[in-house]
């Protein structure tokens, strides 16, 4: 088995986070964020299996465990409650903690990185400092 390319990992989790935001947005089940997602960004299959994967898993995963992963924000987000966060902050957050919980062979420094980078991209520059800052909470609540 090869080693996981990095920049398509990326291109995975920017895949999953707009799908997470059409399933919280447009109220639409994981299927069908999946579903609708990639023939309208792929539409020609240029995209390899992996990547579709890997990003379909994130999907999944985040929205199967969004209780747990509230539940683990809320207990770190003091002042701030889940449904007052803005979107696409809260998405990062879930995103990640469920990458943070399930991938224990990703590097919790490369899942925080790559949350802030989404972070940057999608909500601003303003939103980085409380993203990371919760996401290093939950990392030392699960470090073993």
């Amino acid at each position: 088995m090869s080693k996981p390319d990095p920049a398509a990992r990326r291109r995975a989790r920017e895949a999953a986070l707009q799908m997470l935001y059409q399933w919280e947005v447009g109220r639409v089940g994981a299927d069908e964020a999946v579903a609708t997602y990639w023939p309208s960004q792929d539409p020609d299959g240029e995209v390899d299996g992996e990547r579709r994967a890997f990003a379909n898993a994130l999907v999944k995963g985040t929205i199967e465990r969004v209780g747990e992963i509230d539940a683990l924000l809320s207990a770190r987000t003091h002042n701030w409650r889940i449904e007052r966060m803005a979107a696409i902050d809260r998405l990062v957050l879930r995103l990640a903690v469920f990458e943070l919980l399930s991938a224990p062979e990703t590097p919790p420094k490369v899942v925080i990185n790559e949350a802030l980078e989404l972070t940057r991209t999608y909500s601003g520059e303003e939103a980085v400092a409380f993203v990371n800052g919760v996401l290093d909470a939950v990392r030392k609540e699960l470090k073993p």
